[in-house]
């Protein structure tokens, strides 16, 4: 069998999907194995999470005088550093320049929690909550896609799956759903890249 794939996950928060990708490692249902996790955000609990796994977990603030640009040029010299087959974006809340998506063309993998077409960027489960409680939508979903250029949850779908909301489900309610949802997504999509 060949080496399992290489995996730099990048992350801004707790790191949820980070837990459910780094369990599948672990237990063997994905042929893969984290290298390293970065966070631009040092109190992050994703990286706590990855030094419990005894990943290398590194912290990359940006600071407000570097340019976007420059920034990202040097996050991809670090993620380079590790030799990664797949860039994972796991909860990271900073749209990438091509300065950084240029030097890993075709390998880096977001999730955005909706479906292909909707409610792209921030607060998409609070926004088809939302749009659900208008009567304006009856489901949502979870989405995996590629990413290719500055687009923003635009890239190349791998993977979906929607989501029916429930009659007079509270907004924590669907959005635990979603969350449970997104860990399986993610494994998922990623065990079909990896083993290519």
């Amino acid at each position: 069998m060949s080496a399992p794939a290489r995996l730099v996950v990048l992350i801004s928060g707790s790191g949820t999907n980070l837990q459910a990708i780094l369990d599948a490692c672990k237990e063997g249902s994905l042929h893969a194995g984290v290298a390293a996790v970065i966070s631009n955000r040092r109190e992050a609990y994703g990286l706590e999470r990855a030094r419990q796994a005894g990943v290398p977990a590194l912290a990359v603030p940006k600071r407000k005088e570097v340019d976007r640009r420059d920034y990202d040029r040097a996050l991809a010299d670090q993620v380079a550093e590790f030799e990664p087959d797949w860039i994972v974006l796991a909860g990271w809340l900073r749209l990438l320049s091509m300065e950084f998506l240029g030097r890993f063309p075709g390998r880096v993998v977001n999730i955005h929690p909706a479906l292909p077409g909707t409610f792209p960027g921030l607060d998409a489960i609070e926004r088809a909550y939302a749009a659900w409680q208008r009567g304006e939508i009856d489901h949502s979903g979870v989405m995996v896609h590629l990413v290719p250029d500055e687009g923003v949850d635009a890239g190349p779908v791998l993977g979906q799956e929607r989501i029916d909301f429930q009659p007079g489900e509270p907004l924590e309610s669907f959005e635990a759903r979603v969350h449970e949802l997104e860990h399986r997504l993610y494994v998922d999509t990623l065990r079909r890249l990896v083993t290519g």
